[in-house]
């Protein structure tokens, strides 16, 4: 860990399309070895895809809720006390909720397998923001691991 100073967190640019700073970032979650035209063609046709299905629904306001949806409360850290691991519950930073909804969703999206990514990416948006799917699956089991070990709390620091 850098012990001079702190490394300053850069602001997302705005996505062409929507000028939005979460479609970008669901464009660099689903970049792989650089081709950002790609990933935007995806991210791009999901978005299409969602308004084909709801036609009268605004597409920012259905990523926004599904990532809303998706987004961990708390979580655990491994911390070792005495020679002993513990996995301890800590609440999560608003960044870093973001990161891991986004990434879960683009993630479990990828897994499915028969049909194409725009297809996927949206039918995963689709179900989180209705509050079902694998994704939330995701959260509930995360939050279901800091529950059992709420235990160990006392050692957060």
């Amino acid at each position: 860990m850098a012990r001079r100073r702190q490394s300053v967190k850069r602001p997302l640019p705005e996505d062409p399309k929507f000028h939005s700073a979460l479609v970008t970032r669901v464009i660099n979650t689903v970049m792989q070895w650089g081709k950002k035209s790609t990933a935007q063609r995806i991210v791009y046709g999901a978005l299409d895809a969602i308004v084909e299905k709801n036609p009268q629904s605004n597409p920012l306001e259905i990523l926004q809720r599904a990532v809303d949806n998706v987004k961990p409360r708390i979580e655990t850290k491994a911390r070792r006390v005495g020679g002993a691991t513990y996995q301890v519950p800590l609440e999560v930073p608003p960044d870093r909720q973001a990161s891991l909804a986004v990434r879960w969703l683009v993630g479990i999206a990828d897994a499915r397998k028969g049909q194409p990514m725009k297809q996927a990416l949206a039918t995963e948006i689709l179900e989180a923001f209705q509050g079902q799917g694998n994704a939330i699956r995701k959260r509930d089991e995360v939050h279901r691991m800091a529950q059992a070990n709420k235990a160990f709390a006392h050692f957060r620091w």
